[in-house]
């Protein structure tokens, strides 16, 4: 059965690839960048949003396919060889004009929402360093450029501030964006982390799993 709701997800590399933490985000020139450490992916995304949002705001000014590019060329200038993918919930026109928020939002009867997940795995083998800082940078980009409400955003991080990101916390906040979410409403969810992979029972996977 196709799913409900219209999802488009842009991951950070191909299936054989891994995405990698970058020392300065201030080398991709992010406007006031949420600390030094961050993810590449991350960071040429951001970058390429607030270019945007200074040529006249992301929302139907540069296409799905446009947006890759420009983030793939980002992060080969500054030597980063993973490329960016776009998955979708149905069949896009990827030329068409990408949007954060559609143009039919209605802010009197839709809600935007927001998951934040940044996982360091403090203390653990594999311990990354950027992915709280991915979520500040994000966050900060959702409320000043998107109008999202701080108090609509559920943010998920092992810093001993916030929620922890347990799977059971992680599942619970999937499971309940859904049961309050109306058609016509935008829900942005952001995970930096390591990622995994499960066995394909589709076959549609070239080495055998899902990543």
């Amino acid at each position: 059965a196709a799913i409900p709701a219209e999802i488009h997800m842009i991951s950070g590399s191909h299936d054989s690839q891994t995405s990698a933490d970058v020392y300065n985000t201030g080398q991709f020139q992010l406007p006031d960048p949420a600390g030094k450490a961050g993810g590449a992916c991350s960071s040429a995304l951001l970058k390429v949003l607030y270019r945007m949002e200074q040529q006249g705001g992301v929302n139907g000014n540069i296409s799905w396919v446009q947006l890759l590019r420009t983030m793939r060329g980002e992060l080969r200038q500054m030597g980063y060889d993973q490329v960016p993918q776009l998955t979708s919930s149905r069949m896009i026109d990827v030329n068409k004009p990408m949007h954060i928020v559609p143009p039919d939002f209605k802010p009197a009867v839709h809600r935007k929402r927001a998951i934040l997940i940044g996982i360091n795995y403090v203390g653990q083998q594999g311990q990354l360093s950027g992915c709280h800082n991915d979520v500040k940078n994000i966050k900060k980009y959702l409320v000043e450029t998107q109008g999202f409400n701080e108090s609509e955003m559920l943010i998920l991080m092992d810093d001993g501030k916030h929620h922890p990101p347990t799977r059971k916390n992680i599942v619970d906040a999937f499971m309940r964006i859904t049961e309050y979410s109306n058609a016509g409403d935008v829900v942005f969810i952001h995970y930096s982390g390591h990622g995994g992979r499960v066995r394909d029972t589709s076959g549609d996977e070239d080495d055998g799993y899902d990543e």
